[in-house]
């Protein structure tokens, strides 16, 4: 099944100088048009500064926002939305740790705990898993709208199937390929992937059909601000997926969803529940999951104020 090979990945590719996430939204002049499996993101020079503001997504708008650290400032010019939307913005952007709300002269105000680093973004990785090459679905057109988009540094496809001749001429020259094994996590770099440069203007590919492609030309503030949607996305969501609440449920020593009837690596939102014949209500087990990625990614479950907590860096996917 093609999410536990995607859970054994992510367990394989986690390190501490790396966050990794899965099922992160690509598209962006649809939104909706581009779900990436898995997203790698590499620690840029501020990282530490932005690990240290908090463990949790800042909300886009929130960051974009005429507000800082310094003078508290009304929410109504802080926010160029409409008052009930700045005041979601707001509720989000408090409970994430990364603004705090106050009242001067009856009018509510907010300021930034911290400055919003610029540069904590090093590199974003994606990564499409096909674990069966004999079953390519839409493989060819999804890593073309990759490629020709350049939203992430490098492009790769994971698979477990022999990779042929044949496989290799079907896929953009640019996209990486590695053959992963999911039992031993063994992985075999195919073909490296070539660097994109997210930094120029991109083409998204909105739709094809067979007489015409519709095509949007993105521009390089866009895909500036994509990739750091991407990353904050990342940052906060990471890859574990929670246990289910069932007698049969357990974790791996990685923090994967495991099922004692079935003997495997489960997908709760896929194969648990009452749809499951074997589904024995119980209080899930043992939630690891921050435990576990602050032991073993770059992503800072408790972060301590004034000070950086690591030097991080990527050194390729070793």
């Amino acid at each position: 099944m093609e999410a536990r090979f995607e859970l054994a990945l992510c367990a394989a590719l986690e390190s501490p100088d790396r966050v990794v996430a899965r099922q992160l939204g690509s598209g962006v002049t649809v939104p909706g048009n581009r779900i990436v499996d898995v997203c790698v993101l590499a620690p840029g020079p501020a990282f530490d500064d932005r690990a240290a503001i908090t463990p949790e997504r800042i909300p886009d708008p929130a960051i974009d926002a005429s507000v800082g650290p310094g003078k508290a400032v009304p929410v109504n010019e802080a926010f160029d939305r409409p008052m009930d939307r700045a005041r979601d913005v707001v509720d989000a952007a408090v409970e994430a740790g990364y603004l705090e709300r106050e009242r001067h002269d009856g009018r509510s105000t907010v300021r930034a705990t911290a400055r919003y680093p610029d540069d904590w973004i090093g590199s974003l990785t994606a990564i499409e898993n096909k674990p069966d090459l004999g079953e390519p679905g839409d493989l060819e057109a999804q890593l073309r709208y990759d490629v020709a988009l350049g939203l992430f540094d490098e492009v790769v496809l994971a698979t477990g199937s022999y990779v042929t001749r044949a496989h290799l001429n079907r896929i953009p020259d640019a996209v990486g390929v590695w053959r992963f094994d999911p039992t031993s996590s063994e992985r075999e770099v195919v073909r490296e992937p070539t660097r994109l440069d997210p930094g120029t203007a991109g083409v998204e590919i909105r739709e094809e059909r067979a007489s015409r492609t519709d095509v949007a030309v993105v521009s390089p503030a866009s895909k500036a601000r994509k990739r750091r949607r991407i990353a904050e996305r990342a940052y906060g969501k990471g890859w574990r997926p929670a246990p289910p609440g069932c007698a049969h449920a357990s974790t791996t020593v990685d923090g994967r969803p495991y099922c004692g009837e079935f003997d495997r690596v489960v997908v709760p939102g896929r194969e648990c529940g009452t749809g499951c014949p074997a589904y024995d209500p119980a209080a899930p087990p043992t939630d690891d999951r921050d435990r576990l990625r602050d032991e073993h990614s770059a992503w800072v479950a408790e972060p301590e104020r004034g000070g950086p907590r690591r030097q991080s860096g990527l050194s390729r996917f070793s």
